[in-house]
């Protein structure tokens, strides 16, 4: 969010040409401080999709448990 961005600690998970990905890899430390090269044009989107997939299943579980909790 907001406060990582401003704090410098957004991850990036980037994909297209590596020789491009080296030429900006500095510009994109300045926001984040982690910066992933995932391959070829698309495959940062996608291992963005998985790594938001897996959190939303991980809050699921997690409202879930605490809904158990609360009824039992």
């Amino acid at each position: 969010g907001v406060g990582a961005a401003r704090a410098g600690n957004l991850t990036f998970m980037v994909g297209g040409v590596e020789q491009e990905f080296n030429a900006v890899k500095e510009l994109l430390t300045c926001m984040g401080s982690n910066v992933v090269y995932c391959g070829e044009v698309g495959t940062g989107q996608a291992a963005k999709i998985c790594n938001n997939m897996l959190l939303a299943i991980s809050m699921i579980g997690t409202a879930e448990a605490m809904n158990l909790g609360i009824r039992l």
